[in-house]
């Protein structure tokens, strides 16, 4: 059972779904139908929702790797809570005008380097259990 990842991917998916629910407000608010019309406040809402479903399918999936393949339970856990704290504080600091940079590059860190502890847990795991 991924249980674990269960929990995770719903978090991360109510995360989705508000950032999509942004940028549609704002496009019928900017009566925009493709693109960002010039809008600021709405190109920050359409980055914010792209770059979430561009980083976080790789951490779901290796999240469930890592847990379909027998890894305890915190390890699991803990890069999950990462990618999740990483996603809020970039989505918050792209979304807040002017852009707050220092939140939205301490928001990508948090997301390449649990992305990257990720990778190390799942290929150290599966030579554990292969060698194991």
């Amino acid at each position: 059972m991924l249980l674990m990842t269960s929990i995770i991917a719903s978090v991360l998916t109510i995360i989705f779904i508000k950032l999509s629910f942004a940028v549609i407000g704002l496009r019928r608010k900017n009566k925009v139908g493709l693109g960002s019309g010039g809008h600021d406040d709405l190109e920050r809402a359409i980055r914010a929702q792209g770059n979430f479903a561009e980083y976080v399918p790789f951490g779901i999936i290796l999240i469930a790797c890592l847990e379909l393949n027998g890894a305890p339970w915190l390890l699991v856990a803990i890069p999950g809570i990462a990618l999740i704290i990483g996603r809020l504080i970039h989505a918050k600091g792209i979304n807040t005008p002017p852009p707050d940079f220092s939140k939205r590059v301490l928001g990508m860190k948090f997301t390449f380097y649990t992305l990257i502890a990720l990778v190390a847990l799942n290929l150290g795991w599966a030579l554990y259990a292969l060698v194991g």
